[in-house]
């Protein structure tokens, strides 16, 4: 008898405790919901979290009505996750996991209440809920999200690959070389190497490694591609140490230090590439009359920019620098542009010759003034460094290069991004950046207005343009075009036409003929988007949508936000309701927070799309996820001590806008990039965060979609899970396709490189990277092995691991 009092206390008490945390649930749930209620909201969430009060202090009291009611919240639960859900399995999550679980304890303590069924029927009950989470955590370990619409075409007898001239070896490069940052001058990041296929990928392994040592604990991401031509693997650091490398066995064959400071480093330590560029015969005169007076020596050269601003050639086979060029092998992009404070001024992307002429852009640091140095494209002699032009969207009807104390327009749009060049055409392709302050407008004059966010097509001889389009009119959301451009023979009608390919961030995709500029493929249409916000008279009334094909995902609603539970589902249902959310497009506000769909990261970003030009298929990753942004009017700013970076005592890094103070204008802005919670670290929007795209060219039909992406290297409060869930993450980085019938991929936040069959859209093979994967990835062959290659060194921004490696992986030697 004593043993089943005791026994009956122990019981007694569970069922306290279990009482506690229903009632502390539901009074949670019940004051959140009531206040999102009162947004007009959803109800459930009040209803809920009243009932479960009851059902805690039920519990407590040792009622079996306690339990009673919170079956009839479990139950209702059920219907309405069911309601809100149908068979999507993320939106499931969040609505019934803390109800599951919760619903498990009361059936244990049943038996212990006043006029409580028996332990048999109640632990009965318990077995099979426990039976349905187990099911359901199984459930998320099934693929899920592949899409596969038509069939991907054969490859082809005939080619989509365009002409661009010939004076270049990136222009027609040997099968073997990987000669350009996309391969080619025609950006396609496509291989015809076939040696690895999806029958033999499995047996890929780590042919060699090697590591930079330029290392970083801040701002790090290098994104680097490398080259390969003849024997040699050319590649740049973060900090811009450019070094060359035996294609068959990684060792270094040279390096080369600029000595870039820490300080100059922008948003990102990125140096994406170099550019390989060899001196014709027609200019070996220059190199003889050259300081060195040597017609043999530089006359290959690798070109690479630098975070502070210069512009590099060192010799292609020993490192040294061509002292013909420029000032001892370099120039300074930033004359004439100023005052130009560490970090504002920064080349992170390879270069384009056209015609002899070395064309670059630079990042602008964003977010910190108004007027920051000016974004003015440069052309430069290839083999000498003279200046032959100087294009500023500030003042776009000129081309003369200033001198004395002139300056270009500061503020201007830039390019920051890797643009193409046509050398047959003589033009360069310039995907240009907004103007400075990305997120207030009323400031930027009506030149500013008409070039920023655009594609420029720019005649090398003149620099000046030749036709351009513009993808975001008056654009106050970050939506610079961060693609390089894709140069392709686009099928017609009429028969095939010189083509570009522009995917931008808002999912956009593009097609032009490139001589002239008109749209193929169905061309755009103006609709009409959004008005009002903090600058009612300057937003447009319409933006350009592509006919053509987009990677756009229909618009959020609250149904749509996530979390790993009902508390944090309830918090972002909460933040939607509180923010203005229009649609795309939806102008920033001053009074209340906006969300921005899709945010500044794409759509598509600078990893651009590859292209398979034999059969006529365009492969195109892109990121899934919302901003949550905030106009911070200027004295709330300065209270938070929001300044300029060269005013900051120390660079506290961040993402790109958070706490960005655009000095010279009404508001600060502060971004929460993908919308995440601040508690948790996780996203309020439901997966997946990043997809992976197979579309035809001809049409812009897709032939398949898929996640990519697990969830093994995240989780709540930063902590690795370690589970291969196929949640579809976010990605910074390209891919690069074979005529083995293989897409390789890094880029998502998994750590993982793989191998996906391009008819399937399957994954065929997997590795873990030593660091993240956020760059492109490279093929090439060398003594007849054909190698794949990426720099893993993580990124701050995607907070993937920092590293500094350079891996090359090949089928076993003699296989």
């Amino acid at each position: 008898m004593a043993t089943n009092t005791s026994s009956h206390r122990a019981g007694g008490l569970f069922a306290k405790l279990v009482g506690i945390i229903v009632a502390l649930a539901g009074l949670a749930l019940g004051g959140g919901g009531l206040y999102l209620a009162s947004l007009g909201g959803s109800w459930y969430y009040a209803i809920a979290g009243i009932l479960m009060l009851v059902s805690g202090v039920q519990l407590l009291r040792g009622r079996v009505s306690g339990a009673w009611i919170y079956g009839v919240v479990f139950i209702g639960t059920l219907i309405w996750a069911a309601w809100e859900s149908g068979l999507n399995y993320w939106r499931w999550i969040p609505r019934l996991d803390v109800a599951l679980i919760l619903a498990i304890l009361v059936a244990l303590v049943m038996p212990s209440l006043r006029g409580g069924p028996s332990r048999k029927a109640s632990f009965s009950v318990a077995g099979v809920l426990c039976l349905g989470l187990i099911v359901a955590g199984a459930l998320a370990f099934v693929p899920r999200g592949y899409q596969h619409l038509e069939d991907v075409p054969d490859v082809a007898d005939s080619s989509l690959a365009t002409d661009v001239g010939d004076a270049q070896p990136a222009d027609t490069p040997a099968d073997e070389d990987w000669v350009a940052y996309g391969r080619d001058s025609a950006a396609t990041r496509y291989s015809p190497l076939d040696q690895v296929t999806p029958e033999n990928v499995g047996d890929l392994e780590v042919a060699w490694q090697y590591r930079t040592g330029d290392l970083l604990d801040h701002r790090w991401g290098a994104e680097t591609t490398p080259l390969k031509v003849g024997d040699d693997v050319f590649l740049c650091t973060s900090r811009n140490i450019l070094i060359s490398l035996d294609a068959d066995s990684g060792e270094e064959n040279w390096r080369y230090d600029p000595q870039v400071s820490e300080d100059a480093i922008p948003y990102t330590a990125a140096c994406r590439g170099v550019t390989y560029y060899e001196v014709q015969d027609d200019r070996l005169d220059d190199l003889a009359s050259s300081d060195d007076g040597d017609s043999q020596r530089c006359r290959a050269r690798i070109i690479s920019g630098t975070l502070d601003g210069r512009m590099l050639e060192v010799d292609a086979a020993t490192g040294e620098p061509c002292t013909g060029f420029g000032n001892n092998g370099q120039v300074d992009i930033k004359k004439n542009m100023g005052e130009t404070p560490d970090g504002y001024v920064s080349i992170n992307s390879a270069p384009v010759v056209v015609r002899d002429v070395v064309v670059t852009g630079h990042q602008v640091l964003d977010g910190q003034r108004r007027y920051p140095p000016s974004g003015v494209i440069k052309g430069f002699d290839a083999v000498t460094g003279e200046l032959e032009w100087a294009w500023d969207a500030g003042r776009p009807e000129q081309s003369e290069p200033l001198s004395g104390d002139e300056t270009y327009v500061r503020g201007s749009p830039n390019m920051w991004t890797t643009a193409a060049g046509d050398s047959q055409l003589g033009l360069v392709y310039l995907p240009m950046a907004n103007s400075a302050a990305d997120y207030w407008s009323s400031s930027r004059t009506p030149a500013e207005n008409e070039w920023a966010s655009s594609m420029v097509a720019l005649n090398v001889e003149t620099g000046l343009p030749e036709w351009h389009f513009q993808t975001a009119h008056k654009d106050v959301w970050d939506y610079d075009p961060g693609s390089q451009p894709s140069l392709i023979d686009f099928p017609t009608d009429d028969g095939e036409v010189p083509a570009l390919v522009m995917p931008t961030k808002q999912g956009e995709i593009y097609v032009f003929n490139r001589e002239t500029g008109e749209l193929l493929g169905g061309g755009a249409e103006e609709r009409p988007v959004p008005q009002g916000g903090a600058e009612p008279e300057e937003r447009s009334e319409t933006q350009p949508f592509s006919r053509y094909a987009t990677l756009r995902q229909p618009d959020i609603n609250e149904k749509d936000m996530w979390g790993m539970s009902p508390f944090d589902q309830l918090f972002c249902r909460i933040q939607y309701q509180q923010a203005s959310w229009k649609g795309m497009y939806t102008p920033p506000t001053a009074d209340q927070p906006w969300i921005q769909y899709t945010g500044y990261n794409g759509g598509s970003d600078w990893g651009s799309v590859s292209i398979d030009p034999r059969r006529g298929v365009m492969i195109a990753n892109y990121n899934d996820m919302p901003n949550y942004n905030e106009l911070v009017p200027r004295e709330v700013a300065d209270a938070k001590g929001w300044k300029p970076r060269e005013e900051q005592e120390s660079d506290s890094g961040g993402a790109e806008g958070a706490g960005d103070p655009q000095a010279n204008t009404p508001y600060a802005i502060n971004v929460n990039a993908g919308w995440r919670v601040p508690y948790t670290g996780m996203l309020c929007k439901q997966p997946p965060y990043g997809h992976i795209r197979a579309i035809e060219l001809a049409s812009g039909d897709t032939l398949w979609d898929r996640p990519l992406g697990t969830a093994r290297a995240n989780g709540p409060w930063g902590i690795r899970s370690g589970l291969p869930i196929d949640i579809g993450t976010p990605n910074n980085g390209g891919s690069v396709v074979t005529a083995g019938g293989l897409i390789f991929i890094a880029a998502a936040t998994d750590d993982l490189i793989r191998a996906i069959d391009i008819e399937s859209g399957e994954t065929v093979w997997q590795a873990p990277l030593p660091a993240g994967g956020q760059a492109n990835p490279m093929v090439y062959e060398a003594n007849g092995r054909q190698y794949l290659v990426i720099v893993a060194t993580g990124h701050h921004f995607m907070e993937t691991p920092s590293g500094d490696y350079v891996i090359a992986y090949a089928l076993p030697d003699g296989a």
